[in-house]
């Protein structure tokens, strides 16, 4: 726990990169408050001048922590891997630990970003589907064949990592109303899911466990 107070993660249910932080917060078990900010409701509270001031891109989440706000998602997650050492989210040996970084990588910078509702808006809605759903297929690809060299219950071995904390949300994504990605070619990121939907810390995490998630979305 912060020496400050319970950490506030400001964040929006179905954010996958609001997601990821709430799975590295609840396998570390360090409790937190929400605080929700809606990316629709009147056109985005992410745009209004009072969540400006506490992430200059708009976007969610944001996690304020020791007297400190911090944003961007895999900044925050490495930030409470060095000071929260403890239920460590990266593996101790150097190689594993540059493989975990390659699967966020790819999916926090190849995949995640190109379905960012800011996008989606800007390519319209008649395209938004084919193009999110060529991303994701892409970026899938290369996760698949990075984790054949180095899955092993999980992403990376058989300890969960900050990798698990990106693929898991992503896969949510995939299969959404929204884009309906056919997950058949990529069989060990299917398993890896497989292994944590019912994992305590990834359940309390989803979007379905979350203080604004719409009622009929539960369904």
């Amino acid at each position: 726990m912060s020496v400050m107070g319970k950490p506030l993660l400001y964040s929006y249910w179905r954010s996958t990169c609001s997601w990821r932080v709430r799975i590295a917060l609840n396998l570390k078990e360090i409790p937190y408050d929400i605080k929700p900010v809606s990316l629709i409701k009147a056109g985005g509270e992410q745009h209004s001048n009072e969540y400006r001031d506490i992430n200059p891109m708009e976007q969610v989440p944001a996690l304020v922590i020791d007297g400190h706000t911090l944003v961007e998602s895999l900044n925050i997650m490495h930030y409470l891997e060095e000071t929260r050492p403890h239920r460590p989210l990266m593996p101790q040996d150097v190689h594993k630990r540059a493989k975990v970084r390659e699967i966020c990588e790819v999916i926090a910078s190849g995949i995640q970003p190109l379905q960012n509702l800011i996008v989606l808006v800007y390519v319209g809605e008649e395209k938004k589907k084919e193009w999110a759903q060529h991303w994701i297929n892409r970026g899938f690809r290369a996760v698949e064949k990075l984790l054949s060299s180095c899955a092993g219950k999980y992403c990376v071995g058989d300890e969960l990592t900050l990798a698990d904390c990106c693929l898991i949300p992503q896969i949510f994504n995939a299969r959404s109303f929204r884009f309906h990605v056919d997950l058949r070619p990529f069989p060990t990121i299917l398993r890896i899911d497989r292994e944590l939907e019912n994992h305590p810390a990834f359940r309390a995490a989803h979007p379905s466990s979350q203080p604004d998630c719409p009622p009929e979305a539960t369904k």
